[in-house]
């Protein structure tokens, strides 16, 4: 039977190329049938591309970091090769298998070494031998290599280092590192760039006393896990918060197409989250129709896979509203840039007790800022302004919340 052809495989209608990432199996490795071989990346998603048939790896047409048109073929499969000896050795005579012990373990680690790993180390003349691998299987990674490099070139250069008659300053690594950018780092920053130069963005502030959502948390925590198998968290009072501000103030949750504004009258909201390519930001659906429990179990959800790259596509198509939480990672203050075509962003930070007034006396309270960064050529100050307010006080007091008032 002829070598079988594994092909880049499409990962949404708009997207005509991938990139490579990291191979999974490498040539002369045996694969079962849809067992995963390679990792290709996107501007949207990463996907696993299966073996179509069980077989040899027997070639790789692209390395880590090639960008293929979708359907271009990347690997091929052998299979009419024979497929691995069972690992029973009660046919095997212990003089055979500590013979071949040596040989194997060598070969085994040279296939565990990445094509990426192996060209760092081929350019600094270094061997894969003291590397312990983080990728799957111990596989040893172009990270891997790098940190071994720069440890090994550190103890290196300190040794050639000559005794100086005079003390002068010691400078630091004059190394420079060139990366190309993954897709999804550029389609973030081609984003970015176009939400600044295609729409007129201003940010107003407020700050959110956080003690009625707090004392709620503390209240139910466990009752809340009981009945619903997941935490009550802070994002989902902002959720619903932002659902309610949108009914009032429509504008905020419109977009702009040509010379028509459209109107939503449902809340699709994006929730940024930190995946493990950089930044997603998944869709809640109608999120106006679901309860708190609904809003936490898929924001759950979301963050789970984001960190493994399981998003799909389609989670992160639409949204009509986003929210993103620079707390989670100790921002105090920011100005959130708005994800086209949408016209508004809220962001939100991290917690601090701060002294407040209240009712004539200086209080401890638990503050938060929030922000909200608006398109202009829609959204007018006053809108805005009375937006961030309305969530401000829906968060204060989130009694509100329930009752819809």
């Amino acid at each position: 039977m002829a070598l079988i052809d594994v092909k880049a495989p499409s990962v949404g209608e708009s997207i005509t190329e991938v990139v490579i990432g990291e191979w999974l199996k490498q040539p002369g490795e045996w694969v079962e049938e849809d067992e995963s071989i390679v990792v290709v990346e996107s501007d949207k998603v990463n996907m696993e591309v299966p073996a179509p048939k069980a077989g040899v790896l027997s070639k790789a047409l692209s390395e880590e970091g090639d960008t293929v048109a979708v359907g271009a073929v990347i690997a091929q499969i052998d299979p009419d090769a024979q497929a691995p000896a069972s690992t029973n050795t009660e046919n095997t005579g212990e003089t055979v298998a500590n013979s071949t012990a040596s040989t194997s373990t060598n070969s085994s680690q040279q296939a565990h070494v990445m094509p990426a790993a192996a060209r760092v180390l081929a350019q600094k003349g270094m061997s894969a031998e003291g590397i312990q691998g983080s990728g799957p299987g111990g596989r040893i990674l172009k990270e891997d290599a790098m940190k071994h490099q720069g440890s090994s070139s550190s103890k290196a250069s300190a040794s050639k280092v000559a005794p100086v008659v005079a003390p002068k300053a010691v400078a630091g690594s004059r190394e420079v590192e060139s990366v190309k950018m993954s897709p999804l780092r550029r389609t973030i920053a081609k984003r970015l760039l176009e939400a600044q130069q295609n729409a007129a963005i201003l940010s107003t502030f407020n700050e959110v006393d956080m003690s009625g959502i707090m004392e709620i948390r503390k209240r139910y925590k466990e009752a809340f896990i009981n009945r619903h198998g997941v935490k009550l968290g802070f994002m989902s009072f902002f959720v619903k918060a932002v659902c309610e501000a949108l009914k009032q103030f429509p504008a905020v949750n419109a977009q702009l197409e040509g010379n028509h504004v459209m109107y939503h009258h449902y809340c699709d909201i994006g929730v940024a989250v930190g995946g493990g390519k950089g930044l997603v930001v998944p869709v809640i659906r109608n999120a106006e129709a679901l309860g708190f429990a609904e809003v936490e179990s898929t924001i759950t959800d979301f963050g789970r896979r984001a960190k493994d790259n399981k998003i799909k596509l389609e989670e992160l198509q639409g949204g009509t509203f986003t929210i993103t939480n620079g707390g989670v990672y100790g921002s105090l203050l920011s100005t959130p840039i708005i994800n086209p075509p949408q016209s508004g962003i809220l962001g939100m930070h991290g917690i601090q007790e701060r002294p407040v007034a209240r009712d004539g006396q200086v209080v401890i309270r638990p503050m938060m800022y929030i922000a909200l960064s608006y398109d202009h050529r829609i959204v007018d100050g006053r809108e805005a302004v009375g937006f961030l307010k309305l969530v401000k006080e829906l968060c204060e007091d989130p009694q509100r919340i329930l009752l819809e008032i």
